[in-house]
């Protein structure tokens, strides 16, 4: 693949949580600021191509431990023998041409330190992290009553051993995250010249694109229902042209009717630097979205139908 690519996909989070931390609360930095890291944009993607049967190795599966019957995380390794199957061997060469055939690891790297082998890959896709960008966002705490009590309690004789048990759902009322991504296919230039892959290929580069303007809404639990697809940007330019972050260069605002999303200073970014783009397309749901401001020869899709408008 003869080009570079540089992107934003956006996504928005109605009542559902996109990125909890630890507390259950929408993942904050120091200061506030609401945003969603790159592990969060990931999963939706590598969980759609494992329901398709490609093969995924970083992704969580269970198994059912062999010493008490419990119910198991795999380990790496035995992931790794579960989606090729076989076991990892000292064989560098073997070993890297399994994992450049996961999905997952050709789009996004690897870390792989397994019966010796020591293999670090780069991704050709790499995201930042993505901000959000709707100013009156705000966390919503929901109790949930169950129906069972707990029986842990059962010893107890006060009314709480009688009573069913509550929970905690906790949201954000609206947020509109934007990721920015960068696609470099030559970060497996030299594992091609060592003949383990055929380096980052146009049908990776598709494939990559199909499942990211829809993975986060065919993600359907509990809390990432009310999580959508919300808008993306493709910028398709000559191999050695290098740009910033895009997502510094786009606002979200909500319209009277329609939230708007302002791409006014990319397109006076990018106009300078037209000759040397290729293309340049725009995903976004025209029914709930308006798109400001016109970048240079893009075209524009719907993102639910894929059909241009």
């Amino acid at each position: 693949m003869n080009k570079r690519v540089y992107g934003v996909l956006g996504i928005s989070s109605i009542m559902a949580n996109w990125n909890a931390d630890f507390s259950g609360y929408p993942k904050t930095t120091s200061d506030g600021m609401v945003f969603g890291s790159d592990k969060a944009l990931k999963y939706p993607m590598k969980k759609m191509w494992d329901n398709e049967g490609k093969k995924v190795l970083y992704i969580k599966s269970m198994k059912f431990s062999e010493k008490d019957s419990s119910l198991v995380p795999r380990a790496l390794g035995e992931r790794y023998e579960y989606i090729f199957g076989e076991k990892v061997e000292k064989d560098p060469k073997k070993t890297l041409k399994n994992l450049f055939s996961a999905v997952d690891v050709k789009n996004f790297g690897a870390t792989f330190a397994e019966a010796k082998n020591n293999i670090s890959i780069t991704g050709a896709v790499q995201f930042g992290q993505g901000f959000n960008k709707y100013a009156d966002t705000c966390a919503e705490e929901q109790n949930i009553l169950s129906p069972f009590r707990d029986g842990s309690k059962d010893d107890k004789k006060d009314e709480e051993a009688k009573n069913s048990t509550l929970g905690t759902k906790i949201t954000s009322n609206e947020a509109h995250y934007f990721y920015p991504f960068v696609i470099n296919p030559l970060a497996y230039k030299e594992f091609k010249e060592l003949g383990v892959t055929d380096g980052y290929t146009e049908e990776d580069y598709q494939n990559f694109k199909r499942t990211a303007i829809v993975s986060a809404t065919a993600f359907a639990t509990n809390a990432k229902e009310g999580c959508e697809n919300e808008f993306a940007l493709f910028i398709e330019t000559e191999p050695d042209l290098y740009l910033p972050n895009l997502t510094e260069y786009i606002f979200f605002e909500k319209g009277e009717e329609k939230n708007e999303i302002n791409l006014k200073q990319c397109a006076e970014f990018l106009k300078v630097l037209n000759a040397r783009i290729k293309s340049a397309e725009i995903y976004y749901n025209p029914y709930t979205t308006e798109i400001k401001g016109e970048i240079k020869g893009a075209k524009k899709f719907n993102i639910i139908t894929q059909k241009e408008v």
